[in-house]
């Protein structure tokens, strides 16, 4: 019989992974696994997890939000390098905004999603590294990118994607600047910066991902966006039109496609990763691992190859 380890964070999203848990592991025996539950506790202790026990099993899924896949994917990659092969990813959405699975376009009922992972092919994604942490889909810095991880998860579970947007119109009036230099693939660009952000991925915090129109999830390459800092108004006005018409010729934005990204600070710069608290850098180098993880899709519309 075949091993699985299921990797449940019970408090993702309006926690109905709950409700169809036993229906899960009904689909997942009747496809020959013998499922071992692991109930996540931490971010840090959900990752050692990960890397200490995935080895025994033929397959490892994971069910809960962005963080989750995010801690899962870390364990993973770890336990990769140790051994030297890979270890099969299967993902059940079930948090609260759920952006790398919309980018894959997967099913959010979690007992279809099982049935898609059994029935499933296996596809390799691309995986980021931030410094010594691996991210899925998004790496960011500047305004806004600590809501996710700031917000109470009672009011991600009770809102959704709207609790996100209740702590982002709070934090409107105190964007901080940052002087930066930034060494795309040996092209440098240097000036002041409210916003940037990392990317492999359709969608970022609910929305459609800014550049991402020819992304693909497999060729070694991420889509970086950096927004300049306004002096004015009217600026940060001109910098809003051009992100909700996706302009991103626009000369307060910078936008390039790059395998490797490095950022140098003046001061220690604070980063998310896929919704979490990422470490905080005066230097920091982010690379594209090409083709790193091997997910089991069912529906491969989105994916190029």
């Amino acid at each position: 019989m075949k091993e699985l380890l299921f990797v449940v964070n019970p408090k993702a999203g309006r926690t109905v992974i709950k409700t169809d848990l036993i229906d899960i592991l009904e689909i997942f025996s009747n496809a020959g696994y013998r499922v071992e539950v692991y109930p996540t506790k931490s971010q840090e202790q959900t990752e050692q997890f990960v890397f200490e026990n995935a080895e025994k099993f033929d397959l490892v899924v994971c069910a809960g939000g962005d963080g989750t896949l995010d801690n899962t994917v870390g364990g993973i990659m770890r336990l990769e390098r140790k051994l030297k092969r890979r270890i099969h990813l299967g993902y059940i959405p079930c948090g609260s905004t759920n952006d790398y699975a919309r980018s894959l376009r997967m099913s959010f009922n979690p007992v279809q999603a099982a049935k898609d992972i059994v029935e499933g092919e296996i596809c390799h994604v691309d995986v980021g590294r931030l410094e010594n942490t691996f991210f899925i889909y998004v790496a960011a810095f500047g305004a806004f990118t600590d809501i996710s991880y700031s917000t109470p998860q009672n009011l991600k579970n009770a809102l959704g994607h709207a609790a996100y947007v209740l702590e982002a119109s709070k934090a409107m009036f105190n964007l901080k600047s940052y002087n930066l230099k930034v060494l795309f693939d040996g092209e440098e660009v240097e000036g002041d910066f409210i916003y940037g952000q990392v990317t492999n991925s359709l969608s970022v915090g609910g929305f459609k991902n800014i550049g991402s129109k020819d992304m693909s999830f497999s060729d070694g390459l991420f889509e970086t966006v950096l927004i300049k800092t306004p002096a004015t108004p009217v600026e940060l006005q001109k910098i809003i039109n051009s992100l909700l018409i996706d302009n991103l010729e626009d000369d307060m934005i910078v936008f390039r496609k790059s395998s490797r990204v490095v950022i140098r600070s003046e001061e220690e710069l604070p980063w998310t990763v896929d919704g979490e608290y990422g470490g905080s850098y005066k230097t920091t180098r982010v690379s594209n691992i090409r083709k790193a993880v091997s997910m089991t899709l069912r529906n491969k519309s989105a994916f190029p190859g």
